[in-house]
């Protein structure tokens, strides 16, 4: 989503259209999240970084990863804000109104990591539901993977991710409101049921598989 991975960081068009995922996300709500929420958080960490050129060449893995190298004066701000870049680029790359089966579904080591730790994929499913309507207030729900190639399914809040935790993000669902109000108001149960219809796993395998390579086989 972003066009660089260094300061300053620019706004990518979606990889599809904005009305690609009806009925499951709405078009009005896809422009809103994109054009708005995810521009504002670009926008406020170039703001922040300008007058720091020594941490312009950070990518924004660095700026969260190493945040608590950077003055006590920004780096609350940078934190929220890299967060908010990242994971929204994270959410809209995990999506896909391609309607193949096997995008429903991860495959290779990925599943079968799942299948080592939930037991089945559906059993998984409801679990990372279940965690998605815990969030209290806004946060996101993740799915990560350590090195040894075990599955995690955490809950952040506001716009905190796990990349502190050394876990490698493989997909999120966004459970702030502004990701779904417009569309299923007070509802996120409906919205999380949505999200799994429109979810692309092939990058999330293909991202677990860097870091476990030894769950191809």
């Amino acid at each position: 989503m972003i066009k660089n991975n260094h300061y300053p960081f620019v706004l990518q068009p979606l990889a599809y259209a904005y009305d690609a995922l009806e009925p499951f996300i709405d078009t009005k709500t896809m422009h809103l999240h994109h054009d708005k929420h995810l521009v504002t958080y670009i926008n406020n960490l170039n703001a922040t970084l300008k007058e720091y050129p020594e941490y312009q060449n950070w990518t924004l893995e660095q700026l969260i990863y190493y945040s608590s190298l950077l003055p006590c004066s920004i780096r609350q701000t940078v934190i929220n804000n890299a967060g908010g870049v990242y994971n929204h680029t994270l959410f809209f790359d995990s999506l896909s109104p391609n309607k193949s089966l096997h995008q429903r579904m991860p495959t290779g080591g990925l599943m079968r990591s799942i299948q080592l730790d939930y037991g089945t994929f559906d059993v998984f499913k409801a679990e990372f539901k279940k965690q998605a309507l815990a969030v209290f207030g806004s946060g996101y729900t993740w799915l990560g993977a350590s090195a040894n190639g075990k599955t995690h399914i955490v809950n952040t809040a506001n716009q905190d991710t796990i990349l502190p935790d050394n876990l490698q993000p493989l997909m999120l669902i966004d459970v702030w409101e502004h990701a779904y109000y417009l569309k299923n108001y007070n509802v996120r149960a409906d919205y999380i049921d949505a999200w799994f219809n429109v979810v692309d796993y092939s990058k999330a395998d293909a991202s677990f598989a860097l870091i476990a390579p030894e769950f191809r086989h």
